[in-house]
């Protein structure tokens, strides 16, 4: 069973039915894979939220484990933005996401890799 970190980016665009992103999370779900987001993603995804979209909540809530954000992960924030917040340009909301895949031992799942640089976070692009 493969672990993946969904991010910000990847959920939206299942929500506005990107046929690449759903035919992943379809085929990743009928795998039982773990398929996770934080309270950074819920945040995020809640305030971009369309009306259309507030049906497929559900569907994120059913099939979406929510890592917490604990001390390990907010320690493992703060270095990469003191090591990539400057020279890449890395924010608290893209550390934390990072961090917790980090953390949790999980591939993070995004279609914007170049906002995680970090080399100890296994990435998949979408």
């Amino acid at each position: 069973m493969a672990k993946y970190l969904l991010d910000s980016d990847v959920l939206i665009d299942w929500l506005r039915r990107d046929e690449h992103v759903a035919g992943w999370v379809k085929s990743r779900d009928a795998a039982r894979d773990f398929l996770a987001w934080t309270p950074v993603s819920v945040a995020e995804v809640q305030a971009g939220l369309r009306p259309r979209e507030e049906f497929l909540i559900p569907d994120l809530l059913r099939l979406l484990h929510c890592l917490p954000l604990d001390i390990r992960v907010g320690r493992k924030a703060g270095r990469y933005l003191q090591e990539f917040g400057r020279s890449h340009g890395v924010e608290l909301a893209d550390a934390l996401v990072a961090a917790a895949a980090h953390v949790h031992g999980l591939a993070l799942c995004t279609r914007n890799v170049r906002h995680y640089p970090m080399r100890d976070v296994r990435k998949t692009r979408l």
